[in-house]
């Protein structure tokens, strides 16, 4: 089984990999986390990237977490 590369926009300044991993945990099994951080302010560019452990878990992540709300605010999730 290929792992699932999801993109995630939207996120708040306050999001970490941790949290990012955390929320989606609850739909199914993440094999990373990250939040991408401007390398010279040091802050979050408010988007980050979800890898989950199948296809199926990556598709349901997008349906059912798109648009939920993060740390404050609405997410969206895409390939």
């Amino acid at each position: 089984m290929a792992n699932k590369k999801l993109f995630v926009g939207g996120l708040s300044w306050d999001t970490t990999d941790a949290t990012l991993g955390a929320f989606f945990a609850q739909v199914g099994s993440v094999v990373s986390a990250n939040v991408i951080i401007d390398r010279y302010s040091g802050k979050s560019k408010g988007f980050g990237f979800v890898e989950m452990s199948s296809e199926d878990e990556a598709a349901k992540a997008q349906q059912e977490l798109n648009g939920q709300s993060l740390d404050g605010r609405s997410i969206a999730v895409s390939e």
